[in-house]
């Protein structure tokens, strides 16, 4: 059964219970969705729901691929297929797509999202517009196998506190339950 916007609710309200004071940044997911918006359908372009995934190893890295279109270093994710049945379960499939790690050598580390990111997505080939990027926690000690690579160009493991993103960094740092200074390493 493909992801319903019943799904998404839940998993971002299941966030938002957790992390209450992050309401006002995620407002305009809850606003598509009370207007039953289908965050589901990537042609949805004021926007739609994303699957990442954040795949560490145990030294506390971080898995990045390079995508080929962007030519950026990126998190593995992406859109939500119609096989899917949860944005967990989307997340684990972009994740062994893009890197050709198998699923059976990767280990949620939870089921509800360490961060929800909302950014916009530029006018190429469709419409500017939002993705809602449902973003887990897995761990693997496994390496990278077969990249997919229609999309990425390369991957690289760095270690969670280079992450850009200070809250995402923090994220990741709080669910690993390290705290790796530069220092540490």
């Amino acid at each position: 059964m493909p992801i319903t916007s019943g799904h998404i609710r839940e998993t971002l309200d299941d966030y938002l219970g957790a992390r209450p004071g992050e309401k006002w940044r995620l407002a305009s997911i809850v606003e598509l969705l009370d207007a039953e918006a289908d965050l589901a359908d990537r042609e949805e372009f004021r926007g739609h729901a994303t699957a990442g995934a954040i795949l560490a190893d145990p030294a506390g890295r971080v898995l990045h691929i390079k995508h080929l279109a962007l030519n950026r270093w990126l998190l593995p994710g992406g859109h939500l297929e119609t096989v899917d049945v949860s944005l967990l379960a989307a997340a684990r499939r972009e994740l062994t797509e893009e890197t050709g790690i198998p699923a059976s050598a990767i280990v949620p580390a939870g089921t509800r999202p360490v961060h929800i990111d909302v950014h916009r997505i530029p006018a190429k080939g469709e419409p500017g517009h939002r993705h809602f990027d449902f973003r887990f926690l897995f761990r693997s000690s496994a390496d990278v196998g077969e990249l997919q690579t229609e999309e990425i160009t390369a991957a690289d493991w760095r270690y969670a506190d280079t992450i850009e993103n200070e809250t995402l960094r923090g994220r990741i740092l709080e669910a690993l339950g390290a705290a790796l200074g530069a220092g540490d390493r």
